[in-house]
């Protein structure tokens, strides 16, 4: 059974970066969450039946103090059915950090998530590629493309998740497949991270790219030249059938910066901060921040820190400080190249937060999750694990397996 729930843990994370295309409405949700919770649903009596439970870790540990202290701001929430709400959510996003951890065994098991994240990444640039097919003939007004039912700033930055992933697949280790699923998804990926024009996820992307060139240049430095050169003639086709007003869009970020409300961001932070210096200890409640700061229903923190000073007030912004602090040092404990693709991840996703509410996406608690096991198996398993991620031909492999 325990197989059967990994099998059905790959289909899962295989569906998070495009979960919102496939929304059945309620009581059934979109894809991921009907998949996660078949998943709970075979994980448990799994687990129960083999009468195994692995030992959690630190992040796990972390993981349920932040979700208790959540759950404990329902006593004194301004919205206490806006709290059930986002306390049923994070639920449902928390609990990838331990179907991970317990289901993931080996450096081969954390291959193939990687290899399912990158696949869902790739449904979700087909689906940006098919809206400006539709959407844009040549005379629609539409600047900004995304995937059906998800938001351009989301694509983006789901996207900019893959770009590592997708680097550190192309080890020589893959058949033919998943290396033409590596190395497609480069191009493809930038040039919908372009379509979406949206500012923040082009500056992750750039970061993002930054990090693969810094993974594949000291063992492949033609191929990484050519990679580049690549990608800039994919911009520069992307420029010539897109909308000028998409480049004009993404080439704003300077003058934002200088001079403008980056898209009246600012006034909902200076509410969002107003709404803190009302309950700076404890929070306003998960899932208050737009009523606490008094703004529209369709509005969001767009920061994350600033959404979670808010909710859980400073003892909640401790606790996931310290999970995200447990998360880079975990990284800085492995070697090779798993480390520079974990940390060009975690980069990415930093500087999404600073414009972005990501606390509340699966695909941040799969990014933990990831991390996590892998600091667990660069215990357990550290000669395998290199093995697995290493660059083919490099100096660490040839060594290891000479001394072997």
């Amino acid at each position: 059974m325990r197989r059967f729930a990994w099998a059905l843990l790959l289909l899962f994370v295989f569906t998070i970066p495009w979960e919102y295309s496939l929304d059945l409405e309620s009581p059934f949700g979109n894809i991921a969450r009907i998949s996660g919770i078949i998943l709970l649903l075979v994980a448990v009596p799994a687990v129960l039946g083999s009468g195994e439970i692995r030992r959690p870790g630190l992040v796990q540990w972390t993981t349920l103090a932040l979700y208790l202290w959540l759950c404990l701001t329902f006593f004194w929430s301004a919205v206490p059915d806006l709290t059930v709400v986002k306390l049923r959510g994070c639920l449902q996003e928390m609990m990838i950090v331990w179907l991970v951890w317990e289901f993931a065994q080996s450096p081969q098991d954390l291959r193939s998530l990687m290899r399912a994240w990158l696949g869902g990444s790739w449904v979700l640039a087909i689906l940006t590629i098919a809206d400006f097919a539709i959407l844009y003939p040549g005379t629609s007004e539409q600047i900004r493309f995304a995937a059906f039912g998800q938001d351009p700033n989301d694509v983006a930055r789901f996207l900019d998740l893959g770009f590592p992933i997708a680097a550190l697949l192309l080890d020589g280790k893959e058949k033919w497949p998943g290396r033409l699923l590596a190395i497609g998804y480069l191009p493809l990926g930038f040039a919908c991270v372009l379509l979406t024009a949206s500012r923040g996820g082009f500056v992750a992307a750039v970061v993002a790219l930054f990090g693969c060139a810094l993974l594949l240049f000291r063992e492949k430095p033609k191929g990484t030249l050519a990679g580049a050169l690549g990608l800039s003639a994919i911009a520069i086709c992307t420029w010539l059938i897109a909308p000028r007003a998409t480049f004009e869009r993404i080439g704003s970020i300077i003058e934002q910066l200088r001079n403008g409300d980056l898209n009246q961001r600012v006034d909902i932070w200076t509410a969002g901060w107003r709404a803190f210096l009302e309950a700076p200890l404890w929070g306003h409640g998960a899932g208050s921040f737009v009523i606490a700061a008094r703004l529209a229903p369709i509005d969001t923190a767009h920061n994350t820190v600033l959404s979670i000073l808010v909710e859980g007030g400073l003892f909640s912004l401790a606790l996931a400080a310290a999970l995200v602090a447990v998360s880079v040092r975990f990284i800085l404990a492995t070697k090779g190249a798993i480390r520079i693709a974990l940390m060009t991840m975690m980069a990415a996703w930093f500087v999404s937060s600073l414009i972005g509410t990501v606390g509340e996406s699966r695909t941040t608690w799969l990014l933990l999750a990831i991390i996590a096991v892998t600091h667990r198996l660069a215990k357990e398993q550290p000669g395998q694990l290199e093995r697995v991620f290493s660059i083919e031909g490099s100096v660490e492999l040839l060594l290891a397996e000479r001394v072997s």
